[in-house]
């Protein structure tokens, strides 16, 4: 529960299609207000830089006005400003970034300009309260598959794998279009596989027993990809049906059982008992269910926010910020740059 003591931080978030502010105080989440482009990229099969940049352009001051609206605060009452400085796309980036200096030196008010994959650990202090003191984090997006183990989110976060190629949503997205189903395609294979039955025995990317010495904790999905894309050729090449749902479902959980097997791996191997899984993937439901079955073998506790704090968003960043200005960390300078390759390992630039 916050106290008026507590700061009362701003986040901004642009790192790709979503124009997000939240306005935290300590834990507690005041306003996420959210302005998506996802229907203006959908006619292109995938988010268009310049068009996602031009997006922010149009949303930043009207979210703003109304996430300060949400959490009935004026913007005077900021005690501190924090921005996504990287990664994402360049240009969406720097909309944020000038947004959030110009916030900033307007209001006197401390920047911190924070790492978009930290916030996605951050942000499920909002939901579950602080987090444990060491945790390993699964991070699933449409352009990161990574696993971090975590001890102070706001410094030390180590990475231990990551996507050699496509990302897992990357991989949804591409998936979803093969079978014919809309942009953004996680939310609507997850909906597709309900009605579905795994039939198919699609490849488990870097799960051989001669990858597990270099890659026991990255993950492959463009061999699936392309496996489907195969499979489904070969159906239609023989006249024959396509099984949309068996697909969805047999791909759904080719994935599923990959991030799932390499978390809990990653757990028991750095003897950690707490899994928090983040990132607009984490939304899908095989992937939750799995995940708690499978850790509570080794009895280790799942940690996944509400669906609306998985995809990319203002509340996160701002949670990240409120956990830095907790913990007395060194604020941003005003001349801190957007960093579209910013490394896991910089958590505040």
């Amino acid at each position: 529960m916050a106290t008026a003591d507590d700061p009362l931080v701003l986040g901004i978030e642009t790192s790709c299609d979503e124009t997000g502010v939240g306005l935290v105080r300590g834990n507690t989440l005041l306003a996420d207000a959210v302005a998506s482009s996802v229907d203006e990229h959908a006619r292109f099969g995938g988010v268009v830089p310049e068009v996602a940049s031009r997006a922010h352009l149009e949303a930043m001051v009207p979210t703003i006005h109304r996430s300060c609206r949400e959490a009935g605060v004026r913007l005077t009452d900021v005690d501190a400003v924090a921005v996504t400085s990287g990664p994402g796309l360049a240009g969406a980036l720097l909309v944020g970034v000038a947004a959030a200096k110009a916030l900033a030196f307007t209001l006197d008010k401390p920047l911190y300009g924070v790492n978009h994959l930290s916030a996605h650990v951050a942000v499920d202090q909002l939901e579950h309260g602080p987090l444990p003191e060491r945790c390993v984090a699964l991070l699933v997006s449409g352009g990161h598959s990574s696993l971090l183990l975590v001890d102070d989110v706001t410094i030390g976060v180590e990475p231990l794998g990551a996507t050699v190629d496509d990302a897992a949503g990357e991989a949804f997205d591409k998936v979803a279009r093969l079978l014919g189903l809309p942009f953004p395609g996680g939310p609507h294979i997850d909906r597709v596989a309900a009605t579905g039955a795994v039939t198919i025995d699609f490849p488990r990317g870097l799960t051989a027993r001669k990858d597990l010495e270099r890659h026991r904790f990255d993950f492959s999905f463009s061999g699936l990809k392309t496996a489907v894309a195969r499979w489904v050729e070969a159906r239609e090449r023989g006249g024959e049906a396509v099984p949309s749902a068996d697909v969805a479902a047999s791909f759904q959980e080719a994935v599923c059982d990959v991030l799932t097997r390499k978390a809990v791996d990653a757990c028991v191997a750095n003897g950690v008992s707490h899994l928090v899984i983040g990132g607009g993937v984490a939304a899908n439901s095989r992937l939750r269910a799995l995940a708690v079955e499978r850790a509570a073998r080794h009895r280790i506790t799942v940690r996944v926010p509400r669906a609306g704090l998985c995809t990319d968003n203002g509340a996160m960043v701002a949670a990240l910020g409120a956990e830095a200005v907790r913990r007395g960390r060194q604020p941003s300078s005003l001349d801190m740059a957007a960093d579209s390759s910013q490394p896991i390992t910089a958590v505040i630039a």
